[in-house]
């Protein structure tokens, strides 16, 4: 008999062992399950407009500033509709949180401009989009039911948004700097999304964006996430410091900065004008002050150099008279330039022969010579 009971005690004392250990389990789990994500704890779920509330949260990034806002038209489940223009902007307050992404901070209890259903707000300023809500009570304001939930999926920022591409030849000669805006999108619904219109704004130092729609093709189902690229283009000539602005169903989901060189080239451009011009309209009016320019006198085109004297012979003076009996003029005494005037050759005084009488009525000189 004791060699069969023995055994049968054997299984039990197992069982409450594992049992035991099973217990014990349970306690170290369910904080590992409530540290899942960023949450938000008030110390009171009621209070009027003047009061306090202190609001605490755990599993946020360490080291990120937060925003703590009191909102109306909103629950934890469906968030705030309408984005920040539903929430009391001018109480909110801001937290850095520890190294282990804890905060508490003390929030003065505001009259949001729409009616309530109301919630403590807390959503990160920078990196890494994250929000908590925290429902809140406000004593003596309005509350008014919330809007019909619109079929569709709900769409979330997952990434930091960051601009890619670089500038070519042509924009350090002015054309317009362009980049893509990239990042990681989530559908939070329960219904695909279809082709979403985002819109991208662009922003030059304190001014406000200029937006412009841009569509992602694409369908995007319930639990999945996608990458999506979209153009941004500046004006021609654009430099400075400009903001990128993302934009979804009226809420502004990222921001990104923009460094933009100046367009060198538009300047070495206009120096090169400024040189160029005077010199063609120097190089034009030359040519129209020559062509006015009224003639010289002696003729349009002069020869530089010696001129040789004009040589000009007598004409031969004729020895009879003409029929009228009219005498032909004197003949001029033919001048050279390297002689004198008295000293032409074969005149009277430059005679090169013996002189001699030419006149007829001279006696013959009688000769030595005998008649023949």
């Amino acid at each position: 008999m004791n060699g069969h009971v023995r055994p049968a005690r054997q299984p039990v004392g197992a069982t409450v062992l594992a049992l035991l250990l099973f217990c014990a389990a349970l306690p170290l789990a369910a904080p590992a399950h409530a540290a899942d994500g960023p949450t938000v704890k008030l110390s009171t779920t009621q209070a009027g407009t003047g009061g306090s509330v202190t609001a605490s949260g755990t599993g946020w990034r360490p080291n990120t500033l937060l925003m703590l806002l009191v909102c109306g038209r909103a629950t934890p489940a469906r968030g705030v509709i309408g984005g920040t223009n539903s929430c009391a902007n001018g109480d909110g307050r801001a937290v850095t949180t520890d190294a282990q992404g804890a905060f508490s901070k003390r929030l003065p209890v505001a009259e949001p401009p729409v009616p309530c259903p109301c919630v403590v707000h807390v959503a990160t300023v920078t990196g890494t989009q994250a929000t908590a809500d925290a429902v809140l009570e406000v004593a003596g304001h309005p509350v008014a039911p919330l809007p019909a939930e619109p079929s569709g999926g709900r769409l979330a920022i997952l990434s930091d948004t960051r601009l890619t591409g670089s500038s070519g030849l042509l924009t350090w000669f002015g054309a317009p700097p362009s980049r893509s805006l990239v990042f990681t999108i989530g559908n939070t619904g329960t219904s695909a999304i279809k082709d979403p219109v985002f819109q991208v704004g662009s922003a030059h130092g304190v001014f406000a964006p200029q937006w412009d729609d841009r569509q992602w093709q694409g369908t995007l189902a319930p639990g999945k996430k996608a990458q999506v690229k979209l153009p941004v283009e500046l004006t021609a000539g654009a430099h400075g410091d400009y903001t990128v602005s993302l934009k979804y169903d009226g809420k502004v989901l990222a921001e990104q900065p923009w460094g933009v060189g100046r367009p060198w080239g538009v300047t070495l451009f206009w120096l090169l004008l400024c040189l160029v011009v005077p010199a063609a309209l120097f190089r034009i009016g030359m040519a129209v002050v020559d062509r006015v320019r009224p003639p010289r006198p002696g003729g349009a085109h002069r020869t530089r150099g010696m001129r040789l004297p004009d040589l000009r012979l007598p004409l031969p003076r004729s020895r009879t008279g003409s029929g009228s009996g009219s005498e032909d003029p004197p003949p001029s005494t033919p001048t050279l330039p390297w002689f004198a005037p008295d000293s032409v050759p074969g005149g009277p005084a430059g005679r090169l022969s013996a002189p001699h009488t030419d006149s007829p009525t001279s006696p013959t000189t009688p000769t030595t010579k005998g008649p023949t």
